[in-house]
């Protein structure tokens, strides 16, 4: 798993071909990345919320509660695991009308890579200052739609021209699918702060 963060940071257009060699399942995917991954913005941001507390810059600082943010901690896991999945559904849809015809395994496992970014983005939850959540996100979501650049051609068998196209449009839901994610997280953290 370290492997593969670390060449997709260092590396991508390389690491991305020796994952698409590799071949691996989906629930092998999961089971060594996704679900490691997911956690890293479950957590920090269960650390921040309960010991640190959101600063809106207004000089007021609000926490939740442990046991509240550990159910909203599980809700944004579950939500985050099936994002991946969702992301390999669209991108399988999408592929449907060229000729290499993708799986959806492949799909899936090129959503779920792609996906690191973001995942390694949420350590700045640990310290949850907006402006610096927003910064770290977008630095974040830039570099996973460069990985979806590079990646879709090798991934999806699809010449480079096609493939910027096909990101694009693949990027463009990707972020809504985040925001999505994030208006839920919000709704969420909203409702824990009235429990408080």
């Amino acid at each position: 798993m370290i492997n593969h963060v670390w060449g997709l940071l260092t590396h991508p257009s390389q690491e991305l071909q020796q994952i698409k060699r590799e071949g691996e399942s989906v629930r092998h995917m999961y089971a060594h990345h996704i679900l490691l991954m997911a956690a890293i913005p479950v957590i920090c941001a269960f650390i921040g919320t309960t010991q640190v507390g959101w600063s809106f810059g207004d000089g007021q600082i609000i926490k939740l509660a442990p046991l509240t943010a550990l159910y909203f901690a599980i809700i944004f896991y579950v939500l985050i695991l099936a994002a991946v999945v969702l992301m390999g559904r669209v991108i399988y849809w999408m592929a449907r009308r060229y000729e290499s015809r993708p799986s959806w395994q492949s799909c899936t496992l090129f959503a779920g890579y792609a996906a690191t970014p973001m995942f390694l983005a949420g350590v700045v939850a640990l310290y949850p200052i907006i402006w610096l959540c927003l910064f770290v996100g977008i630095v974040a979501l830039c570099y996973s739609g460069y990985l979806m650049y590079l990646g879709i051609p090798t991934f999806l068998n699809i010449d480079r021209q096609e493939g910027f196209i096909f990101s694009g449009s693949t990027f463009a839901i990707g972020v809504l699918v985040l925001e999505l994610l994030l208006g839920l997280t919000v709704l969420l953290w909203g409702y824990g702060s009235r429990l408080l």
